[in-house]
């Protein structure tokens, strides 16, 4: 996979000069969602509802060196199980030919 584009809201860590240095030097077109719009940024947002939802609060931790290392296999269920029904009932891992090709 590879990144061509990055679209991130305004927040001051996406606006540093360090950011933006390493994008360009990946040869990454950074675009940033308008102010104040934040259906703009819709996708991102539900992905963070579904995430807290889904492994944040979904188990009672003991701690948060547990929180952590959950999310690791939670992010693998997420991109290459669970179903979407935004890409038609299909993990996203299958939106990525040469992964399912490698699966098989």
């Amino acid at each position: 996979v590879s990144v061509r584009r990055l679209m991130t809201d305004n927040g001051p860590a996406y606006r540093s000069g360090l950011f933006n240095r390493i994008l360009t030097a990946k040869g990454i077109k950074h675009v940033y969602t308008r102010p104040y719009t934040p259906r703009t940024n819709g996708k991102a947002e539900r992905f963070i509802q579904t995430m807290l939802r889904e492994w944040a609060y979904a188990v009672p931790y003991a701690n948060s060196v547990t929180r952590h290392w959950a999310l690791a296999n939670w992010v693998n269920h997420y991109n290459r199980e669970r179903r979407h029904g935004s890409i038609g009932n299909l993990p996203p891992v299958s939106r990525i030919p040469k992964l399912c090709e490698q699966r098989a």
